[in-house]
């Protein structure tokens, strides 16, 4: 019988401890009735691909158009790169294990879950933050936008950020690693997730809870807080300008940021605060569908409806495409 764990120690998990590194965990996923699996394998699989196939599409049509070689499409490229490798990490599993009808994931594959989560929902919201101070620089300082924003500088904040999140979450597996579980522990969600996981240790979890606290604190309030920064000076910029025509088309070069923006926050706080309202770890997965398969599909139809230079080099990335191929 599966044992589901309280923060208190118990006698099971005490003769299990030498066996955690050995261990399978369970994921639930959603629903137990084997008539609803059909469904989510081929909702998820849709959503999977389209997801892939649209950031995808809007890498190479920055690459492959030299009037995207500028920071603000650099930095969406990187974002739509994370979005890729973020839908990755969590859903080919839940698909693997939808259609072998098992809910095991290894111990070590569960921790490698959590570690690229942590890494790809990091570099987004670093990236956001970039694309934030990006727009601020072409609206308030238009004549040294270039100058501000070179190459170099756009690479070197990308690395830092791929620095920054790579120990961070180096540091987080570190710590699980001194915990101990159960064998055949249960996962009341479809991947494996940091909190869900220091939670279903039977060991103490004092350390993990206070890093989880402090990193994830200072990871989200800092690169939100240069994103309100950066507005609040846009907005300020605008306030000032005379022609309303002016401030429309500048203002309109935020649309679609501020779309993703409001979609990747909004989002992640509505997941908290659905764990933190509900008991129902099922309504809590469902959630967290949204920030972890809808928004990584949907940021790469925001960037390309909203912006005319996108839809430009996509249609000549398509067109080039279909050429070819008749030929």
């Amino acid at each position: 019988m599966l044992l589901l764990l309280s923060p208190a120690y118990n006698t099971s998990c005490m003769e299990a401890e030498n066996q955690t590194k050995f261990s399978q965990f369970l994921l639930l996923g959603f629903s137990e009735d084997s008539e609803l699996q059909p469904l989510f394998f081929g909702l998820f699989l849709s959503m999977y691909v389209v997801a892939v196939v649209g950031n995808l599409f809007i890498i190479l049509a920055v690459i492959s158009d030299s009037h995207l070689h500028i920071p603000m499409y650099f930095f969406l490229s990187n974002l739509s790169f994370a979005d890729i490798c973020f839908i990755t990490t969590t859903v080919p599993k839940m698909l693997v294990n939808i259609q072998t009808q098992s809910k095991d994931i290894s111990y070590i594959g569960c921790l490698t879950q959590v570690y690229f989560f942590m890494i790809f929902i990091g570099l987004e919201n670093f990236l956001l933050s970039m694309m934030a101070y990006d727009r601020f620089v072409a609206i308030c300082y238009p004549l040294h936008y270039t100058v501000i924003l070179n190459p170099q500088l756009c690479v070197l904040l990308v690395l830092i950020s791929w620095v920054i999140i790579f120990w961070v979450a180096l540091l987080h597996i570190l710590l699980i690693t001194r915990l101990n579980f159960c064998i055949g522990t249960e996962i009341p969600h479809f991947f494996c997730e940091l909190a869900q996981i220091i939670k279903l240790a039977c060991s103490d979890t004092l350390i993990n809870n206070i890093f989880l606290y402090v990193l994830t604190n200072l990871l989200v309030v800092f690169p939100f807080s240069g994103i309100l920064f950066s507005y609040s000076q846009i907005v300020s910029s605008l306030m000032r300008m005379s022609s309303s025509e002016a401030k429309y088309k500048a203002f309109s070069t935020c649309g679609s940021h501020l779309s993703v923006v409001s979609l990747f926050y909004g989002t992640g706080i509505g997941v908290y605060l659905s764990s933190a309202v509900t008991h129902s770890s099922q309504e809590s997965s469902i959630a967290s569908v949204i920030y972890t398969v809808v928004m990584p599909m949907l940021n790469p139809f925001i960037y390309s409806l909203r912006n005319k230079d996108v839809k430009g080099a996509l249609g000549k990335l398509l067109s080039r495409a279909l050429s070819c191929s008749s030929w």
